[in-house]
C-alpha cells in the first residue's frame, strides 16, 4: 500500500482553508503544485497563499515547483512553510545548485521526471535526494490517465536506489486511480500524489483504498 501525498488542485479553491481542514486528518502530506504559466500552461499557488494555508494544518507541505526557474523559488516557498521541495529536472540548468539550496535550509529534496525522461537523468544526484518523483501523466494536465511505461520506470528507480544502498523513496505523481495504485505499489513506489480522486469526495476516507497512513523517515516533518 502507498502513503498519500494529497494535492488540493481539485479542491474548492474559493475555500481552501476549509478544504485543508476537511482532508487534513486523512493525509500524510499536502502536495502543493506551483505552476507559473510558462513551464506548464496553468497557474497554481504562490508563496503568500502557502503561508496563509500553513496556519490551518500541521500536515507537512510538499511544494512541487513546475516553474522555469526553480532556484529562484526555493527560498520564498520554504519561508512560506514548505517542508520539502520538488523541482523538475528539465527546468533547472544546474539541478545540483537547487539541491544545495534546499538542503541548506534543512528541507527535503525531490526531483521529478517526465514520462519521457529516463531514470539515468538522476545519476549525478541520487545521494542528495530524499524522494524521487515519477510523473505518470502529461505534465500540468489535471485528470490525465497513467502512461503504461510508469511501473517499469518505478522498478528501474528502485533498482538503482537498492544498488546504491540509499533510503531514497519513489513517489508517483498523476494517474492515481483505484486500478493503478496496486500497480504502483507492486513496482516499488512508496507514495502517491492524489488529486482528482481525493478532494471532491464527500467522504475523504473512501479514496484511501489501497493507501495507508504512516510517515516515513524519508519524508521530513
Amino acid at each position: 500500500m502507498l502513503r498519500c501525498s494529497t494535492s488540493p488542485w481539485s479542491a474548492d479553491l474559493a475555500d481552501l482553508a476549509a478544504e485543508i481542514g476537511r482532508v487534513g486528518p486523512f493525509a500524510e502530506r499536502f502536495h502543493l503544485d506551483v505552476a507559473d504559466g510558462h513551464y506548464v500552461p496553468a497557474m497554481l499557488f504562490f508563496p503568500d497563499l502557502v503561508r496563509a494555508l500553513r496556519k490551518h494544518t500541521a500536515v507537512p507541505f510538499e511544494v512541487h515547483l513546475m516553474t522555469v526557474d526553480p532556484l529562484a523559488w526555493v527560498e520564498p516557498f520554504i519561508d512560506a512553510g514548505a517542508d520539502s521541495v520538488t523541482f523538475r529536472h528539465d527546468s533547472a540548468p544546474e539541478p545540483g545548485r537547487v539541491i544545495e539550496a534546499i538542503k541548506a535550509r534543512g528541507k527535503g529534496v525531490d526531483i521529478s521526471l517526465l514520462i519521457t525522461e529516463p531514470i539515468e537523468r538522476l545519476e549525478p544526484y541520487w545521494d542528495g535526494l530524499d524522494l524521487a518523483t515519477i510523473v505518470a501523466t502529461a505534465m500540468g494536465i489535471e485528470g490525465a490517465s497513467m502512461d503504461a511505461s510508469i511501473p517499469d520506470n518505478i522498478r528501474s528507480a528502485r533498482a538503482t536506489i537498492a544498488a546504491r544502498g540509499l533510503a531514497t523513496e519513489v513517489e508517483v505523481d498523476g494517474g492515481i486511480r483505484r486500478q493503478t495504485v496496486p500497480l504502483f505499489a507492486e513496482a516499488g513506489a512508496a507514495a502517491s500524489c492524489i488529486s482528482s480522486v481525493w478532494v471532491p469526495s464527500p467522504c475523504p476516507a473512501r479514496p484511501r483504498a489501497g493507501s495507508r497512513r504512516g510517515r516515513s523517515p524519508g519524508w521530513p516533518r
